[in-house]
């Protein structure tokens, strides 16, 4: 076997053998791929596409590469979630809780911000004490005791796509739905997860910008989990617009608490009550219903235990960035543009996110908005607030919003619509 004659099949639209793919993702986990070389077959798979029997040859190639975990001990059944990014994406923090206050275990392996989209471990880093890194036997160690357990993922997990996400990140190959499904399910899968749910972003903040492209990426990762044995379903999300009221990592912790309270924005709330319905469905626990748990305060004591049990204080004051500025309406009128990829890159501009994975992100940065689209608002009245610790950020980050924020004095107010699920993927 050689990495040439598998770099020429893709790129004359052969299939790739069973035998080319398993060769191909040890050979290049050991080393003994050159970078260049992975890199000229990534291009071809996104030029050339794959066939579902290639896709889940390549996911099952990658699981084993490394370790896969066992949840079997444990006396309740595993669920897990997984996003593929957005903007003021936050639904892990009150989602993980709520489901576990609803009898499930959930394994939540989760990630750091890079670009404009926000990363789970970042934002419950800005918790006083909270760690993320946590061995396999803590990990089990947390969801037997609580249930619930956000962390990142150990070294040992699927070590073949840590070292193809970062050349693909560096190649222009990111966008190849077969190298996107097999990256986050051979992750998923060899989490060992019992059920999954996906929730697919579509729109100007999302990886995925349009109905079709969703679908596609959506029914692939389905299929690849039903394939391996996890019960797995996809949402299809609204990521036109922001969710929630505010993108960077404290003030996303403290708008996920406002929902465990039982507050918190409307399209936040029915987002998290969507997904946890499906992950209680997914773990054989369809009859209970999670807005009770959210509504009469377990789903807030399983996170103040959750933060606790990583080495967090649920009641330290959150930071706050020591610098603000505001964004004022243009004129009286109706809010009817609020871009969520604009407010992302403006939060990552103020430093809630990093451009390098090696970057620091301050906690207490962001933008928090005060309005959505549809409502009515008056001249001067504030839109957005900038969070930073670093003043002289605030012009790079009003660069980002240039037409993003738009006032219609024409228009007449409406209700702000909620509803962010668009679609259902099963089997």
């Amino acid at each position: 076997m050689d990495v040439i004659s598998v770099i020429r099949a893709k790129r004359d639209r052969q299939p790739l053998t069973d035998e080319q793919i398993d060769w191909t993702i040890d050979a290049y986990t050991r080393g003994e791929i050159a970078d260049e070389q992975m890199s000229a077959l990534a291009m071809a798979i996104l030029l050339n596409g794959m066939s579902r029997a290639e896709v889940a040859r390549w996911t099952a190639a990658m699981i084993a590469s490394g370790e896969r975990m066992d949840f079997s001990s444990l006396s309740r059944p595993t669920t897990d979630k997984h996003s593929t990014g957005g903007v003021g994406d936050k639904i892990t923090l009150p989602l993980a809780p709520l489901v576990a206050a609803c009898g499930a275990a959930v394994p939540q392996l989760s990630g750091r911000g890079l670009g404009h989209t926000g990363g789970t471990l970042d934002k419950l880093e800005s918790i006083p004490g909270w760690r993320a890194s946590l061995s396999n036997p803590e990990m089990l160690g947390v969801l037997d005791e609580v249930g619930a357990v956000v962390c990142a993922a150990g070294d040992g997990l699927a070590p073949a796509d840590r070292k193809l996400y970062a050349l693909r990140d560096v190649t222009g190959t990111v966008e190849s739905i077969p190298l996107i499904a097999s990256s986050i399910m051979s992750k998923k899968i060899a989490e060992g997860t019992g059920s999954l749910v996906l929730d697919v972003k579509v729109g100007s903040g999302a990886f995925m910008k349009d109905l079709p492209s969703a679908r596609e990426l959506a029914s692939t990762m389905v299929e690849l989990g039903t394939d391996h044995g996890v019960r797995t379903v996809a949402l299809l999300t609204d990521m036109s617009v922001p969710l929630g009221l505010t993108a960077g990592n404290a003030l996303e912790v403290r708008e996920s608490v406002e929902v465990l309270a039982g507050g918190g924005p409307a399209d936040v709330v029915e987002l998290t009550l969507a997904l946890a319905r499906e992950m209680l469905a997914g773990a054989g626990l369809e009859d209970v219903d999670p807005a009770e748990a959210l509504a009469d305060g377990r789903a807030m004591d399983h996170w103040r235990r959750m933060i606790r049990a990583q080495g967090g204080d649920p009641d330290a004051p959150l930071p706050e960035a020591r610098e603000r500025q505001q964004v004022t309406a243009p004129a009286d009128g109706v809010l009817s543009r609020l871009d969520a990829y604009a407010v992302g890159v403006a939060a990552w501009r103020l430093g809630a996110g990093r451009a390098r994975k090696e970057d620091a992100v301050q906690a207490g940065a962001g933008v928090e908005w005060h309005a959505r689209p549809g409502e009515a608002v008056r001249e001067g009245q504030p839109l957005l607030t900038l969070h930073t610790d670093t003043p002289e950020r605030f012009e790079y980050a009003l660069g980002a919003l240039d037409g993003a924020v738009e006032v219609d004095p024409s228009a007449e107010a409406r209700e702000a619509s909620t509803s962010v699920v668009l679609e259902r993927v099963s089997p």
